[in-house]
């Protein structure tokens, strides 16, 4: 079986799509374009594995886009030069060791191309030099001066190219070395312009309208439209904690003083505790003690995020966002108030989300009940969970 590497080309700044973030960076239902583009190429069975190359600004922005998701099979990223050629050139010399028959080069910013249309290139790559995703182009073509139209261009025989483009590796390396350092003077805006100055030939292969390059903010919002539905799951956590000798209780990650403690295996957080289950819950997982075992040793004394950050893993797992935590804490005292806002920006913190998407409350029982007694401290949690539709 041919050895057939990836090459994800995201070393742009996307001076057309406006904002600090480069486009290939940019959410799209949750999800960053270009860990969904990079996931299309890893999880497809004819890729042997992917490479990345990025601008060297952005080293922490890839890993971060990187670091959540199970990309299989993903390479160091490198990278890359002043303009694309030139990035898909280093891209290219940093594989040589690897040795590919074949070799995709794909625009960061295109993260719907599928599994169909890279099959296309793939296999047109067993009888021709280079192959190309392309689509017809349809609509009528006028030239334009600035101010007027100037003429009609005839459209037949005219193919709008996209990503990606296949070629065989030593051909494709060599073509690119060959106009190594003419990127100013004489650019070439594809992979296939290359291939063709070389004298390589180049088959088009069926696109699709579908695998759209992100250049715009209109595009991305556009993007998000085409992404369409998803679905939002709400679930419930409650959770109760006595009582014991101590001078602090640890409610929402913070140590609150006071003349008791509460009484736990780990730190008895039992707001934590109640916004742990609300996510499990909204995501159909067991309860807290299902996944940290009270009875386990590595939970003695833990602090409580850690069943939190566990929540969040799983969410993140299963492609899924949180959309707004509310917590409820009930109790006679200590006094809830002035911890409250650092309570939200723990919270937030934790879960990586916003802050306006947190509300820590606090009511009493009017001193009825156990927490009227003083004996204890109980919280409720409702978590909601966007689930999203990813290709």
């Amino acid at each position: 079986m041919s050895v057939c590497i990836a090459l994800v080309v995201g070393a742009g700044r996307g001076h057309r799509f406006g904002g600090e973030k480069p486009k290939q960076y940019s959410m799209l239902s949750g999800i960053p374009v270009i860990s969904r583009t990079l996931s299309t190429f890893s999880s497809h069975p004819s890729i042997t594995a992917v490479r990345a190359v990025i601008h060297p600004d952005d080293r922490d922005l890839y890993n971060d886009a990187t670091s959540k998701y199970d990309i299989e099979n993903l390479l160091e990223p490198v990278d890359g030069g002043k303009t694309r050629q030139d990035s898909v050139r280093l891209g290219l010399e940093s594989l040589s060791d690897f040795a590919p028959d074949l070799v995709l080069i794909h625009d960061a910013a295109r993260p719907f191309v599928s599994h169909e249309v890279v099959d296309r290139v793939i296999e047109a790559l067993a009888t021709s030099k280079g192959a190309i995703a392309a689509l017809p182009v349809y609509d009528t073509l006028k030239s334009f001066d600035g101010a007027h139209v100037t003429g009609t261009i005839d459209r037949n025989g005219l193919w709008r190219a996209q990503t990606p483009q296949g070629f065989h590796f030593l051909d494709i390396l060599q073509a690119h070395q060959n106009c190594a350092g003419t990127a100013n003077t004489e650019p070439l805006t594809d992979d296939a312009a290359v291939a063709e100055k070389a004298g390589l030939a180049v088959q088009l292969v069926g696109g699709s309208e579908e695998n759209v390059k992100i250049t715009t903010m209109e595009d991305l919002m556009q993007a998000e439209r085409t992404l369409g539905g998803y679905e939002q799951r709400t679930g419930m956590g409650f959770d109760v904690h006595r009582f014991c000798q101590g001078d602090f209780v640890m409610l929402g990650g913070i140590k609150i003083p006071h003349s008791y403690a509460l009484d736990g295996h780990s730190d008895a957080d039992v707001a934590l505790h109640a916004l742990t289950d609300a996510l499990l819950g909204a995501i159909g997982e067991d309860d807290i003690g299902s996944h940290f075992p009270p009875g386990d040793v590595q939970w003695k004394g833990a602090p409580s995020e850690l069943f939190l950050t566990g929540a969040l893993d799983l969410i993140t797992d299963k492609g899924a966002l949180i959309v707004n935590v509310d917590v409820t804490i009930i109790c006679e005292a200590p006094k809830i108030g002035p911890y409250r806002t650092i309570m939200k920006e723990n919270i937030a913190k934790i879960l990586a989300i916003e802050e306006t998407r947190v509300s820590v409350k606090a009511t009493t029982t009017e001193r009825l009940g156990f927490t009227g007694r003083k004996e204890g401290i109980a919280a409720q949690a409702i978590a909601t969970v966007k689930f999203l539709w990813t290709r």
